[in-house]
């Protein structure tokens, strides 16, 4: 270990995890009572609730009411320590991580990177489009959001002024529909008494779903309710349909139809994002790693991959688990104790995820709630998507501030957060300027 980590070998076995979202931060609270030393690497100094992300992109939450430092959460765990850092690859040999900050020595490797937005190799749409994945990718997409508007203002020509207030979002999964729904919710509340001056007739917020339905985890009756809540609002929704390119300004479909948009927001896919320097069989299709029933990556005994970047491949998982923040959490968990009974010498017992069910929202008392042997749509499932997603935030406070702006949010039909933050960078400005037609 370099100097620079600074993390002195107390002569206890070390555990290193790398990413600190749901899996890992599962994980490290599991291991507060075992006898090593837990050491978390991130790039970031914080947790983020990812699922919530789309509400920040639309002006309805401020960042900070859904991030929380991770030297907060484990203040009271003796045995964890934290490190900012980017893994850049692991010898496996040496039993070393390499970081941006020097070498790091382990004894149990634990990768919890989680995922990052698939563009299907799409190189185009990934130069263009925004993706939602991060705090800042939903700043930047609300400044995107805020930013077209105070320049449709001061356009006349109608072809222009509609590309800047037109959405195109990419995806029918829960993040794209409660994307879209939060947008219509801004263009009936909220916009028309911003920018008076615009003709919010104009604006049109497409969703593109590449299957026949939306919502493919969920059941058909979620599916055809959230069509229906969708078209309520009057987004625009496109099935079977996919999107060939993007240059900004005109996506262009497989089967030859276009529409003109400045922002195209990509909620279509994830991949696995592997750390270098592990075997290349061990990585599967869509960059995720193959681990056992105990999570143990394939082919090693001491390093062990959860969540979104790992694929438990059985009989009855022949794709893996899905890439959603319930079954990171169970899965970290659950290596928590099997660590623990490494360490004591015990049997480990076997991974087995407990679906309770998927829920989304489209809007105002509007969502949809599949549990086990129960499903409900409308106000009641809205209810229960609050309810779940506010006890599922990190740190009092943070559910305080959600719970308050839901709450205004609600009886005021308003959206309090609309701040643009930061400078566009010159390339964003220059590749916009070069996508206007002539």
């Amino acid at each position: 270990m370099t100097q620079t980590a600074r993390i002195a070998d107390i002569g206890k076995p070390r555990i290193i995890i790398v990413g600190g979202g749901f899996a890992g931060i599962e994980l490290a609270k599991s291991l507060r009572q075992a006898d090593a030393q837990v050491i978390l690497i991130d790039k970031q100094n914080h947790h983020a609730f990812q699922p919530l992300l789309y509400q920040v992109a639309t002006a309805g939450l401020e960042a900070d009411s859904i991030v929380y430092p991770f030297r907060k959460i484990f203040e009271d765990q003796k045995n964890f320590y934290f490190r900012m850092a980017e893994v850049e690859s692991v010898d496996t040999t040496r039993q070393i991580v390499h970081t941006t900050i020097g070498e790091i020595t382990y004894d149990y490797l634990v990768i919890a990177t989680g995922a990052t937005t698939n563009y299907y190799g799409n190189e185009q749409i990934q130069e263009h489009a925004v993706p939602i994945k991060t705090i800042e990718d939903s700043i930047a997409l609300r400044n995107k959001i805020l930013s077209n508007f105070e320049r449709a203002l001061l356009t006349d020509d109608d072809e222009q002024m509609n590309s800047l207030i037109d959405y195109v979002i990419v995806g029918g999964g829960p993040t794209g529909v409660e994307i879209a729904g939060a947008l219509a919710e801004l263009k009936l509340h909220v916009f028309p008494q911003d920018y008076r001056e615009l003709d919010f007739l104009k604006m049109d917020i497409h969703l593109i779903q590449s299957g026949p339905r939306l919502l493919n985890g969920m059941s058909e009756e979620a599916s055809l309710k959230a069509l229906d809540f969708l078209q309520e609002l009057g987004v625009h929704v496109w099935l079977n349909c996919r999107v060939k390119s993007y240059d900004g300004y005109t996506v262009e479909f497989e089967n030859g139809e276009k529409l003109i948009t400045r922002t195209l927001i990509w909620a279509a896919g994830v991949c696995g994002m592997p750390i270098p320097g592990l075997r290349e069989e061990s990585v599967l299709k869509g960059n995720r790693l193959q681990v056992d029933i105990y999570n143990r990556v394939l082919g090693y005994k001491n390093i062990f991959a959860i969540g979104d970047v790992a694929a438990m491949i059985t009989r009855a998982t022949p794709q893996g688990h899905p890439m959603m923040a319930p079954p990171a959490m169970q899965q970290g968990k659950a290596l928590g104790k099997n660590i623990c009974c490494l360490l004591e010498g015990k049997p480990l017992k076997a991974f087995r995820y407990y679906d309770k069910g998927s829920m989304a929202t489209i809007g105002r008392n509007k969502a949809v709630v599949d549990l086990n042997g129960y499903k409900t749509q409308g106000i009641i499932a809205w209810f229960v998507w609050m309810f779940v997603h506010l006890i599922s935030i990190v740190g009092y406070r943070n559910r305080l501030v959600v719970l308050m702006n839901w709450m205004w949010s609600y009886f005021s039909y308003d959206k309090g957060i609309r701040l643009i933050i930061g400078n566009k960078k010159e390339k964003q400005v220059a590749r916009e300027k070069e996508a206007m037609p002539t």
